[in-house]
């Protein structure tokens, strides 16, 4: 462990003191659920990306979502 990750590790130390202990049970199994846990958060955000996949073509659904709109505007008169 280098110094700025010490330091890191002491700053969050810091905060951590001032919690009562039945926060920082919860906070212990949090932690450990995380570790444990199989998936990674790369892997969720790498899941968010990629390529449209829809049967219509870009026409249709640019006309879908333009009949889809609907306003009830009222200008008021001054």
């Amino acid at each position: 462990m280098d110094a700025a990750e010490k330091k890191i590790l002491n700053n969050y130390f810091g905060l951590l003191e001032r919690m009562n202990p039945s926060m920082k049970v919860n906070l212990i199994e949090r932690l450990t659920a995380s570790i444990n846990s199989p998936t990674s958060s790369k892997s969720k955000i790498r899941s968010s990306f990629g390529a449209w996949d829809s049967e219509q073509s870009a026409d249709e659904l640019i006309d879908e979502l333009r009949t889809s709109r609907h306003t009830n505007r009222q200008i008021e008169e001054l």
